[in-house]
């Protein structure tokens, strides 16, 4: 569809530029302008995707933390906790703040939340928005209001 439209752009372009017709030449822009976004919708939509369980473990050991997380959260899901958290450890060294969040989950679902308190805090510092919700006056970690942020 993008490719339509920037070949739709360059037709109306043409045509705008050798007639002097203003309307083609404001509408060649609208084209324009559409088919980049969708070309750049469409490269963000597919980028983090993997075509295959190697391909996403070829990316976490390349050093993808969106990669390590995904896998994480299969190994969690098929109860391997151990190799979960080792995954996710190694997404949080490299500043993932979304590993930080899923291993505060992580660690919550088998130790307990006081156990994960640490994690989510981390989460939370960093600007995790559910994470730093953990935090305010009455909710899960500061009940009383005594451990805000």
């Amino acid at each position: 569809m993008s490719y339509l439209l920037l070949l739709a752009a360059a037709v109306l372009s043409v045509l705008g530029w050798t007639n002097d017709n203003d309307g083609l030449i404001t509408w060649s822009w609208v084209l324009w302008g559409l088919g980049v976004l969708l070309l750049i919708l469409r490269r963000r939509k597919g980028r983090d995707k993997f075509a295959s369980l190697e391909a996403a473990e070829a990316a976490a050991a390349a050093g993808n933390t969106h990669a390590m997380r995904a896998l994480a959260l299969r190994k969690k899901l098929l109860d391997d906790f151990t190799e979960a958290e080792r995954l996710l450890r190694a997404a949080v060294e490299l500043g993932d703040v979304e590993a930080m969040w899923e291993m505060g989950r992580l660690i919550e679902q088998r130790d307990g939340l006081e156990a994960s308190e640490p994690w989510f805090r981390m989460a939370a510092e960093r600007g995790h928005f559910f994470a730093k919700r953990f935090f305010r006056p009455g909710h899960a970690l500061n009940m009383d209001g005594s451990n805000p942020l």
